[in-house]
């Protein structure tokens, strides 16, 4: 993005953190209502697209590559640069496992926030495998990552997003080909 068009790198930034859905959620929506007005935004947004659907494609080892491997990059920049590598001591996280919630059903717990209810999990779906029916508690968001799945009668297709407003139900989620999903939603769901 250019300077003179009132955009700064700030901004640009955020509209690249926008598209990688990384913005913090008070910001999502006046950078959506801006993106909406603002036709170089929307330009940019659509550049980056092919990107970010590549980055859903690939696998979880090259997004997260090994420590070992980090070790020798920072090595090698700090050793350019003339000084030693620091290397941040580990955080103490762990990959949390992957468990069965129901037949057929998986769930891999990445982060529970109990102030605002709400927690994010990577779902697993096995082919022919139905979740049962349910109603929001509060907002439920759903990516789709892999596989196909089908809401009610809306079938998804990796990269789809489907949203689920508090108080709403879903009588019928399943997958023909097993799927799985990044899903954020209330843990206290009204499971039917």
């Amino acid at each position: 993005m250019t300077r003179s068009d009132g955009h700064d790198q700030d901004h640009a930034e955020r509209v690249h953190m926008y598209a990688l859905q990384a913005l913090p959620s008070g910001e999502m929506s006046a950078m959506e209502a801006h993106i909406a007005g603002c036709a170089q935004c929307r330009r940019e947004m659509e550049s980056l697209r092919p990107v970010v659907e590549a980055f859903a494609a690939w696998p979880t080892d090259v997004l997260r590559p090994p420590a070992p491997l980090w070790g020798r990059v920072a090595q090698q920049v700090f050793g350019e640069a003339g000084g030693d590598a620091a290397l941040p001591a580990p955080s103490g996280w762990k990959e949390p496992e992957w468990e069965e919630a129901a037949p057929g059903i998986s769930v891999k717990l990445l982060a529970a926030d109990t102030t605002r209810d709400r927690v994010t999990m990577l779902v697993r779906l096995g082919p022919g495998v139905a979740y049962p029916p349910h109603t929001h508690a509060g907002t439920e968001e759903l990516h789709l990552l892999e596989g196909e799945l089908w809401i009610e009668d809306r079938k998804l297709y990796p990269g789809d997003y489907n949203r689920g407003e508090p108080g709403t139900s879903d009588q019928r989620v399943w997958s023909e080909t097993g799927c799985t999903c990044v899903l954020i939603t209330s843990p206290s769901d009204v499971i039917k």
